[in-house]
């Protein structure tokens, strides 16, 4: 499947409901965030203050489920394999279509994600094992703060890619092109030292191993708003769930910024 529109048909149709790494992988995938009106402006802000973990690639107008600065046909309310609904901070439903529950003064954010980077990763020939071995990307939470906004405030959350030393530092050179999907690592080596205490053991996606010739390679990650969202606590929050992208039809080369 690496068709954006094709891709984003199955989700809509209901037959792919898993995570999206490697799936339409020239293109464009982005992290969800759907709030209330009376929120999108501190959540904008928060956004603004935190441009690593939170790259926005567009923002809706309340009401609007359309994004078509990503894609002509997208539908927010289907094209996300996996949603997350949040009451009260409180995680309450993983649905694959949120239709029967939108509002009229809903407004959608679609964040940067680094899969969206990992193609020109692997087209310089370096290898990404979770993709290697069909798995989500494995994502932490770190005892960096970000900056706050409003209510919203919380820890970074990070994905973790294990490399070898010579290959994490082309992945410096690599992504530091895509600052629109998190750009550069914001870390590399000891985990503890962002607060990271076992790798066997991430807090979204799924473990890989990191061999002993291996350094954990660590971006900022688009679950950073999930993170600022238990903190803020709003009635209501719609968002992806961890891995599970929205694909746009943008390819992942225009964001390039060299």
């Amino acid at each position: 499947m690496q068709s954006a529109s094709h891709v984003r048909e199955k989700i809509r149709m209901g037959l792919w409901t898993s995570h999206t790494s490697g799936l339409a992988d020239e293109h464009v995938q982005g992290n969800v965030v759907i709030l209330p009106q009376a929120l999108a402006g501190d959540f904008l802000r928060y956004c603004q203050r935190n441009p690593k973990p939170c790259p926005l690639l567009t923002v809706s107008e309340p009401g609007e489920r359309k994004l078509p600065e990503l894609g002509a046909d997208i539908d927010i309310c289907t094209d996300v394999p996996r949603y997350r609904v949040w009451r009260n901070g409180e995680l309450v439903d993983e649905p694959s279509d949120i239709t029967a529950i939108w509002r009229d003064d809903l407004v959608s954010f679609v964040i940067g994600c680094s899969f969206s980077f990992e193609q020109a990763l692997m087209d310089a020939g370096l290898s990404l094992r979770h993709v290697d071995q069909g798995r989500n990307v494995a994502m932490f939470r770190t005892h960096i703060a970000t900056q706050p906004a409003g209510p919203f405030c919380g820890p970074l959350v990070v994905s973790m890619r294990p490399m070898k030393a010579a290959d994490a530092i082309r992945a410096v050179q690599v992504t530091s092109r895509f600052p629109n999907v998190h750009g550069a690592p914001v870390h590399i080596g000891d985990p503890s030292l962002i607060g990271i205490a076992d790798l066997s053991k991430p807090d979204y996606g799924d473990a890989v191993d990191v061999l002993s010739d291996e350094l954990p390679v660590f971006w900022a990650c688009g679950v950073t708003p999930q993170a600022a969202i238990q903190q803020a606590r709003p009635a209501f929050c719609i968002t992806h769930a961890p891995g599970s992208m929205l694909i746009a039809d943008l390819l992942n080369q225009q964001l390039a910024s060299f």
